[in-house]
Parts: structure tokens; sequence; C-alpha cells
């Protein structure tokens, strides 16, 4: 699947995998998966990830097709 900075951006924020999945109103264990890269996220996905990051789309996916 595609790489990702998730995992490294929220460790970075200090959030752990359950309070990012909350405020991106998803499972935890969707948030897993993408993180380890066996699961590719929706665009309205990595639209609230990078919201509840404080960053960019492009910047926790930047190989993203």
């Amino acid at each position: 699947m595609e790489s990702n900075r998730l995992r490294e951006l929220r460790v970075g924020a200090g959030m752990s995998q359950v309070t990012l999945a909350r405020k991106a109103r998803m499972a935890s264990t969707n948030l897993s998966s993408i993180e380890c890269g066996r699961l590719a996220p929706w665009p309205k996905v990595k639209r609230r990830l990078a919201k509840a990051l404080k960053t960019t789309p492009e910047e926790l996916f930047p190989n993203a097709g």
C-alpha cells in the first residue's frame, strides 16, 4: 500500500491511536491498519486525519498517487 507519516506525526503530537481515531471519527483498528500500510484511506479520511493533526493530507501521505 502507500507509505505515510501518520505514526510519526501522531507520536510527535503526543496522541495515542485511540485519541487520534476519536478526533478523526474512525475506528482505532482502521487507524492502526492505515499506519501499517495495510489499508489505504479514502480522501475524506485523509482530510480528517490531517485536520486532527493540524497538517495537510499531502504531509501525511507524501507518496499518494
